[in-house]
């Protein structure tokens, strides 16, 4: 399969986008007529730059407003068509895009504009070019691609072929499988973007909300499998348009779409075998949860974490052979503090300040999810190791943290026992009913969420949700939960807009993404909580008119109500079951722990109780920082 994006996609100079291009892995680039218009080379430094970077020049685009023009437009519109093939030749690319016009002077017509093609293409030919037109969702008499077809079929010429782009067909609904029965040698150029799903203006969407495949909502899967289905062997190319990725650095959104372009590849070859040719990836590998956190800190800071976790109801299980790392337990959950003052740990630590800067996974295969991961362009992560000690596999994860994974089918098994002895004091177990991890949270910068999203969907299997607005009374928090079939892999990352809001306070304080909150699983969260408090745990104390509104919105009894307000327990309910949670109040720069108890099949995060939770940890905040008198 041979990849290709358009400049139009990535920021920066045409130079710097040529280069991020081929440094991402990408095989050829659509150019832009914009980029090139504004670059202040000749087309045959362009060529150079491209060949020197081992880019083919895929296509050239776009020429707008060609066909189905009276006279004289129409004679100044093959006028223009000359000037551009000019440009092609000495760009050295053989295929221009023709999108299907919106001028108010097209006439409309399929015999019309099959005849405008027809010409066009007897010029192309007379130079070596081929010419690709295009279905636009807003085109004037145009906008479908099954008409779009039906105008190069009547053309009848070898040198007029179709180019289809999953967003114009996708976002107007069009069947994918009816692209199944075009000829895949007339079939001269695909594009594939993505797109969250939204009700506005076609044109808007297009411009501002495009997005590589698998960060949106549209199913691209089947338009590429309907595409590999016909024979078509040409590149498949990305087209974004998108506000965020136009902020961001060249090279970290083309590395996004190659992967995004090898993850799609995967999906279609499975879903259709023998179709296409796809890149050879291993598998998706199963997650079977949360292996354990890794909090960097210093040494007073530790004392401080691990009085919090004692606290919490864990135990001191063990400490680590050769380094300064401590491990805590509870029911399934690992907590790991480490004061290491070399490595990553120690980098994290003088980066961010304490942190939760990596965490474990628990999956079917370690091995194998470590080599999807570098098959998809992730960078693979490792630090020496002593006698006895095991190679935990591990890649760089988002915002610069660590993602390790361990197994039941290797030595990885043993890495808790052979790691880790008993700790010098030996302190009582004081359980208070937290049996697991429920889910992680992780904080980010809103612009760098897809980026997240994509990296989890592509290495993991893993499904997202969809997005939900969570109000901070700062501005808007955006939330999205990636998470496993069976659900005993909840991650949740919440995109901050601005750092007046409680998460973008976090991304701001702690110079960069990471793990905000780590949320406790309890049977009983009501008997948990009253542990807590014996054991002095003080939990986020909750605004006491909230429980007013919650009484007379689910319609609860007087004592379950008082309850709740007494534990500071918050409380939602949907058609398959209850939610309750509590939450610490946040250390450091806000960070905190969650615990929540989940009965019969909720399967949220107690979203409406969100605005309430930061509300409370504000005010907490604001407390703590106003000086005493």
């Amino acid at each position: 399969m041979k990849t290709s994006i358009a400049t139009v996609s990535i920021s920066g100079t045409l130079p710097e986008k040529l280069s991020a291009i081929a440094a991402a892995g990408f095989d050829g680039v659509e150019i832009f007529e914009a980029d090139f218009l504004t670059f202040d080379k000749t087309p045959e430094d362009v060529a150079a730059m491209a060949r020197d970077h081992g880019l083919d020049i895929t296509l050239f685009q776009p020429f707008r407003d060609f066909e189905g023009l009276p006279e004289p437009l129409r004679q100044a519109a093959f006028s223009r068509a000359q000037h551009k093939f000019d440009l092609m030749e000495r760009l050295s690319t053989d295929l221009v895009l023709i999108c299907s016009s919106v001028s108010p002077h097209a006439l409309g017509g399929i015999d019309r504009a099959a005849a405008d093609l027809r010409a066009l293409g007897d010029i192309a030919a007379g130079r070596g070019l081929r010419i690709g037109y295009e279905a636009l969702a807003w085109g004037r008499h145009v906008r479908d691609h099954r008409d779009a077809w039906e105008i190069v079929r009547r053309a009848e010429h070898p040198n007029v072929g179709l180019i289809l782009d999953s967003f114009h067909s996708l976002s107007r609904d069009i069947p994918s499988d009816s692209i199944r029965a075009i000829p895949g040698d007339k079939i001269f150029f695909v594009q594939l973007a993505d797109a969250p799903a939204m009700d506005m203006d076609l044109l808007h969407w297009s411009r501002h909300y495009r997005n590589m495949p698998g960060q949106g909502d549209l199913p691209v899967v089947d338009f590429m499998a309907a595409v590999a289905a016909t024979g078509y062997s040409g590149p498949y190319s990305l087209e974004i348009f998108n506000d965020q990725f136009r902020g961001r650095a060249p090279q970290a959104v083309a590395r996004d779409g190659h992967r995004a372009l090898m993850f799609l590849a995967d999906q279609v070859a499975r879903a259709e075998p023998g179709v296409t040719p796809a890149p050879s990836l291993p598998d998706r590998v199963a997650v079977k949860g949360v292996a354990f956190i890794e909090f960097a800190c210093n040494d007073a800071e530790a004392e401080t974490l691990g009085a919090l976790l004692l606290s919490l109801g864990f135990r001191r299980a063990g400490r680590h052979i050769t380094k300064a790392v401590t491990l805590y337990r509870q029911g399934t959950i690992n907590i790991v503090i480490n004061t290491e003052r070399s490595g990553l740990a120690h980098s994290a630590y003088l980066a961010h300040g304490i942190s939760a800067y990596a965490f474990g996974l628990m999956v079917e295969d370690a091995a194998a999810t470590v080599a999807r991961a570098k098959a998809l362009g992730a960078e693979l992560f490792s630090q020496p190791i002593g006698p006895d000690e095991i190679d935990v596999p591990a890649i760089r994860g988002m915002g610069g943290s660590v993602l390790y994974f361990l197994d039941t089918v290797s030595e990885l098994a043993e890495v808790w026992e052979r790691e880790f002895v008993p700790p010098d004091d030996t302190t009582p177990q004081a359980d208070a009913g937290l049996a697991g991890i429920d889910h992680v949270a992780q904080t980010m910068n809103y612009e760098e969420m897809l980026t997240w999203i994509l990296f989890y969907r592509s290495i993991l299997a893993t499904r997202k949700l969809p997005m939900v607005d969570i109000p901070d009374p700062a501005g808007l928090v955006r939330s999205q939960v990636i998470e496993n079939e069976d659900r005993s892999l909840r991650l949740t990352l919440n995109g901050a807009e601005n750092h007046r809001t409680l998460a973008g306070h976090f991304v701001a304080e702690t110079f960069g993404s990471g793990i905000q909150h780590v949320a406790f699983t309890s049977r009983d969260i009501r008997r948990t909580v009253r542990t807590l408090a014996g054991n002095g745990i003080r939990l986020l104390t909750v605004s006491p008119n909230y429980y007013d509104d919650l009484q007379a919105r689910f319609d609860l009894d007087d004592d379950f109500t008082a309850e709740l307000k007494a534990l500071n327990l918050l409380y939602d309910r949907d058609g398959s079951g209850e939610f309750l949670q509590a939450y610490s109040e946040p250390f450091g720069e806000g960070f905190f722990f969650e615990i929540v108890e989940r009965r019969g099949d909720y399967a949220g995060y107690g979203a409406p109780n969100a605005p309430f939770r930061i509300a409370a940890m504000k005010r907490f905040l604001r407390d703590k920082a106003m000086p005493r008198t």
